[in-house]
């Protein structure tokens, strides 16, 4: 990522339709989860410019909120949103003890680690995380979805549900919840990329950008349209068949 694509993320990350309704199924997929079980550690790693990590204490309340992140110009804006407890690491080598942590969060972090780093980055955080400890852990879906988006993120995989559900359980969880997102607006997004790709069109740069002024009324549209997900998510037997955003929420067993 460029500074200038940190740049985007800090400025659109409190109101920018994908970053608002992806809370709002976060929420949905991990609140009945986490609630069940005393939280007083949360990681969030790959925090970028921390748009996230003052959102989760609604799961922390007065316990610590450490984000986790490789890049300083990510951590640099961490500081500038007023995050206190922050650290420079890679997901593949956290440095903390074993089963210091309640939750582990990664927001689409774990596509930019090439090769099996992805599973060690799965394995820290099942050695960090408590038993009974809750592990959040979305990415983009589909290799055949990759753009000009991916490459300016330096994305180097795309996931299948089913693909990380795999990792995640050979790295020892105990998967809870699994489901695709951003799923109403698949077909929009795939006809724009194939399309694009097809009339050998290149597709540029980060999607993360603002709306042009002229379109600026399609940001709470496109937000109430992750809020219908997110709704229909509620009931715990719901999962959604196909999306943009692969989903697992897993769990540490105890005694493991």
């Amino acid at each position: 990522m460029q500074t200038e694509d940190y740049q985007y993320l800090y400025d659109l990350e409190a109101r920018f339709w994908w970053f608002a309704g992806m809370r709002e199924l976060t929420a949905v997929l991990l609140d009945p989860i986490v609630r069940e079980k005393p939280v007083s550690m949360i990681l969030d790693i790959g925090c970028g410019t921390g748009g996230n990590l003052e959102w989760l204490r609604r799961y922390g309340g007065d316990g610590r909120i450490i984000g986790l992140d490789f890049v300083d110009t990510a951590l640099h804006f961490c500081q500038q949103a007023g995050a206190q407890i922050l650290v420079q690491a890679s997901a593949t080598d956290l440095p903390f003890a074993a089963e210091a942590f309640d939750l582990v969060t990664s927001f689409d972090v774990l596509e930019q680690l090439g090769g099996k780093a992805d599973e060690r980055a799965m394995h820290e955080m099942y050695r960090v995380l408590r038993p009974g400890g809750i592990a959040f852990v979305r990415a983009p879906a589909y290799e055949w979805m990759k753009s000009g988006h991916d490459a300016a993120l330096n994305s180097q995989h795309r996931y299948t549900l089913g693909e990380m559900r795999r990792k995640l359980e050979r790295a020892g969880f105990k998967i809870r919840r699994a489901t695709y997102a951003n799923s109403l607006l698949l077909p929009v997004v795939m006809m724009r990329r194939l399309v694009l790709k097809r009339l050998g069109v290149a597709d540029s740069g980060s999607d993360v950008k603002p709306l042009p002024p002229r379109l600026q009324w399609l940001n709470q549209g496109l937000e109430r349209v992750l809020r219908t997900e997110a709704n229909w998510l509620k009931q715990s037997v719901r999962r959604l068949p196909c999306g943009l955003s692969a989903i697992c929420v897993a769990e540490k067993l105890r005694g493991s």
